[in-house]
């Protein structure tokens, strides 16, 4: 599954402008479609979203993005078999420092050299949460919507991977569409649905007699 930067900020609580600035400067880039040019999508991974998601935990902890990127310039040389140290390393902080735990219990490493209490972040926990809410976001949902003074039931399908939403109204086959929001979704479905329903009245006039 990949997930583009509008998903990514529902599931994360980034904003769009914190997601484009650390792809910018290289700091955690989509790893499944880097953006290639104007109006071009940028596709993220399931660990591409552990990674931000725990980067916004150490920002929201007290620590600046300039400390966490020193880290992980740190990290990627002291375990150069880690791909994504966000994502893949086990991390605590004190709001000043980030320490790694390693495999030795024992052994805490200090990947800015400074600080002394520390509190844990716990990636499995910031995982299994992301799962919840991924499904969360994902799940489709039932309307009713008027239309001509009859209600008609839609289901709202969102779109992780190219933002926005399908929507489908199941008692008329074939008749859908989409939106960049629920509401915009909802609006067009009224839209298909007035039109599919002129479609069969013009279809009726045309029958010929029987």
């Amino acid at each position: 599954m990949a997930y583009n930067t509008k998903t990514v900020c529902r599931i994360t609580g980034l904003t769009r402008r914190q997601v484009d600035y650390w792809d910018r400067i290289g700091f955690i880039k989509p790893e499944v479609q880097e953006a290639s040019g104007y109006g071009s999508v940028r596709l993220y991974s399931f660990r591409d979203l552990v990674q931000l998601k725990v980067a916004k935990v150490l920002l929201d902890k007290g620590l600046s993005l300039q400390k966490i990127r020193k880290a992980i310039d740190y990290l990627k040389e002291k375990f150069p078999e880690v791909e994504k140290p966000l994502a893949e390393l086990r991390l605590i902080t004190d709001g000043e420092s980030i320490f790694v735990l390693t495999e030795d219990k024992k052994t805490i490493l200090d990947a800015l050299s400074k600080g002394q209490l520390v509190m844990s972040i716990a990636i499995g926990r910031i995982v299994e949460e992301l799962k919840g809410d991924i499904e969360t976001v994902g799940r489709e949902r039932k309307y009713r919507v008027k239309v001509r003074g009859r209600s008609y039931e839609v289901i709202l399908h969102p779109d992780l991977e190219d933002g926005g939403y399908w929507v489908e109204c199941p008692e008329l086959p074939g008749c859908a569409s989409q939106g960049d929001t629920v509401e915009e979704a909802l609006r067009m479905i009224r839209d298909a649905i007035e039109g599919h329903l002129e479609i069969v009245e013009e279809e009726k006039t045309k029958a010929p007699a029987v």
